[in-house]
């Protein structure tokens, strides 16, 4: 076993005891921090529900507006329509701290706050099926901005979450245990060392006692 390569003396004894301490403490707030990260990961999971249910509907509106479109215009008219946008958007990308947990947060904006630059054609030989599709994927955009600011923040929680477990399980059924069974072993031997040498002393004092005695006699008798 590994606790026979302990040292058993007082100072090791002392150590075990302080790292025994640290140990613990660390263990529950480990503990902490992983409660805290699944409540927080749950909260994200329904929201990711909730959104990713209104990006795949938004998204099944706008592909069935486009095959309307199709079906009463030209291929070539609706790559004409498309071929010079002009709406730009920009993303800025930056981080927010969640339990040490470094998550993205997205924000958008577009070149032109007017809601019509989202169209990049006339009117004239395009279908409505066609603005109703572009005004769908223009309305769920910032949804699926967030889905995905939402989704890499789950991925990060999820791995963060599982490399605390390992750590707390680590902390609490190896290294925990190991340090106890240290500590006893070394107090075992410190008690065993300690009635080995008060024996020793009684058998000297017994000893000093007999000499002291042997030698009175014989004064007495000279």
């Amino acid at each position: 076993m590994a606790v026979k390569n302990v040292n058993p003396t007082r100072m090791e004894l002392t150590k075990l005891k302080r790292k025994l301490v640290s140990a613990v403490r660390g263990h529950k707030l480990l503990k902490d921090k992983r409660d805290e990260l699944m409540r927080q990961f749950m909260e994200l999971v329904q929201i990711n529900r909730r959104l990713r249910e209104r990006v795949e509907n938004g998204i099944s509106s706008a592909n069935k507006n486009f095959a309307l479109a199709r079906a009463v215009m030209q291929d070539e008219t609706i790559n004409t329509a498309f071929l010079a946008p002009k709406q730009e958007v920009y993303l800025d990308v930056g981080k927010k701290n969640v339990m040490s947990v470094e998550i993205p947060q997205f924000e958008y904006k577009t070149r032109t706050p007017d809601p019509n630059d989202i169209y990049s054609y006339g009117y004239a030989f395009t279908s409505g099926d066609l603005d109703s599709a572009v005004k769908s994927l223009a309305d769920i955009l910032p949804d699926m901005l967030k889905l995905a600011e939402v989704e890499k923040a789950c991925q990060m929680l999820a791995a963060e979450i599982e490399k605390t477990r390992r750590r707390v399980n680590a902390l609490e059924h190896v290294l925990i245990p190991d340090m106890k069974e240290k500590i006893k072993y070394i107090t075992m031997k410190l008690d065993e060392n300690e009635r080995s040498t008060q024996v020793r002393l009684m058998k000297v004092k017994d000893m000093i006692l007999e000499q002291t005695y042997q030698y009175s006699k014989r004064y007495a008798e000279m």
